[in-house]
């Protein structure tokens, strides 16, 4: 992990003589100038290259991408990072913070035995704040490390533990919606809440965070049907369409899940249909994690409530949950993004699970019914842990003119090979880690290490 400049970056404070300067696009906008190798993915069909290039940045917003400077700008300081590579930042649309301190531990199991023995015991340590305020640091550090901007997370369903970090990620400078979970059946006594209690704490919660975390956004978070009575998914719909919320959950990861939610909801054709049932389902606004095992009538109403589907492939199999289709669901027209889901995915490096989305579909082209289907190319998975998942925060994700600047600042040392700039790139996403990062910026802002104490 590393905060230091590179040797031949050079910063300069331009607020004072930008804030004057008017330009067509942005008139008494506060201007910067950046240069470097600019990367990104307006389409999943191949990178935008700008070797040598310029971002023009206005109040956090991009206004222009080029490869020369125009003259109007010609006297203005630019921030240079020549010999960097620069990408938007990652976005992660499904981890759950409060497993990161048991991230790696228990892949022997399936899903349901994995959740009884390992997390929910490391869920329930959270009810103590002090627990929660030291690993809910942590957390935050490791996503700023490992260059995740913006995410979306399951907090656990204790109140005051869910508030604590909605208010850290609020000082951290990254984005996020964060979720109380709700739970009233089938877990353990110390995880089960009444259901007046569930929803009553949830609407307090919900009214608190929009006081106190401005940038943190909330998320209404039944764990997955299985925990949740239909009294608390119907009163859990009501907050949804009283205060306009998003929604997250899991859907179709493993197969004797889904035989569950199917003993549970006989009078429910599928496992999609019981959120949509309860109101779970709000147009453009939910995420379901894992989506392996959707049926073909599954798939038709995610695409017609506008669906993100997060895509886990380290999860999937590190629990024997399975692969999900992905080129089935791109080619259907879903919305794919990919996601770490810690602690079921061991890291949260995003690059690592963009290569690991790529490994499975490779594998799943060579298996029987998925024989002739693409796997999936690289700009494709970079676009999924980019602009794809940032779509759920507006526009996000690439540097196109209106897009907020979450960037990346990638300089890997020296370039014997005389590698183009994607091949850099490349060779970061498979082979490389923190330390490579040394600038985060989000919506213009530069991001220190939120917690260096931790």
């Amino acid at each position: 992990m590393s905060d230091m400049m590179p040797r031949n970056a050079r910063h300069n404070d331009i607020n004072a003589e930008a804030s004057a300067y008017h330009t067509s696009a942005a008139t008494h906008a506060t201007l910067s100038i950046i240069k470097g190798d600019i990367l990104h993915t307006p389409t999943p069909d191949d990178f935008e290259v700008f070797e040598n290039g310029y971002i023009i940045v206005a109040d956090g917003t991009v206004q222009r991408i080029t490869s020369d400077l125009p003259n109007e700008y010609a006297n203005l300081p630019v921030t240079d990072y020549s010999g960097s590579f620069i990408i938007p930042g990652f976005n992660d649309l499904h981890i759950h913070a409060p497993q990161y301190p048991m991230a790696g531990l228990g892949f022997d199991y399936k899903l349901l035995p994995w959740l009884e023995r390992y997390t929910f015991p490391a869920e329930e340590n959270f009810a103590d704040p002090a627990i929660a305020q030291r690993w809910y640091k942590r957390f935050l550090n490791k996503l700023w490390s490992v260059g995740t901007l913006r995410f979306s997370a399951f907090a656990t369903l204790h109140a005051q533990s869910t508030l604590q970090l909605m208010r850290l990620s609020q000082q951290s400078g990254l984005r996020a919606f964060i979720g109380k979970v709700n739970m009233d059946r089938n877990a353990p006594e110390s995880l089960i809440e009444g259901t007046d209690d569930s929803l009553a704490t949830t609407q307090k919660l919900i009214e608190k965070s929009r006081k106190l975390t401005p940038d943190i956004g909330f998320i209404v978070t039944p764990r997955f049907v299985p925990s949740t009575t239909p009294e608390l998914m119907q009163g859990l719909g009501e907050l949804v369409e009283r205060y306009d919320l998003p929604v997250q959950s899991h859907l179709d990861e493993n197969l004797g899940e889904i035989d569950w939610v199917r003993d549970l909801h006989p009078d429910i054709p599928s496992y999609a249909e019981v959120y949509e049932h309860y109101g779970l389902m709000p147009e453009g606004r939910t995420i379901m994690a894992h989506c392996v095992h959707t049926s073909e009538r599954e798939r038709a109403l995610l695409k017609a409530r506008r669906v993100y589907l997060a895509h886990c492939a380290q999860s999937n199999m590190n629990l024997t949950s399975g692969i999900m289709p992905v080129r089935r669901d791109l080619n259907y027209g879903l919305s794919v993004t990919i996601a770490s889901d810690v602690g079921a995915g061991h890291v949260p490096d995003i690059n690592r699970h963009i290569v690991q989305s790529i490994e499975a579909s490779k594998m799943l082209s060579m298996l029987p019914g998925h024989q002739g289907e693409h796997p999936l190319r690289l700009p494709e998975a970079f676009y999924m842990a980019t602009k794809a998942g940032g779509a759920f925060f507006g526009q996000v994700g690439s540097f196109e003119p209106g897009s907020d600047f979450d960037a990346l600042v990638i300089r890997e040392g020296d370039n014997p090979l005389g590698l183009s700039p994607q091949e850099r790139l490349e060779r970061f996403i498979y082979a490389g880690d923190d330390r490579s990062i040394t600038h985060r910026f989000v919506a213009g802002r530069e991001i220190p290490l939120p917690f260096p104490e931790a």
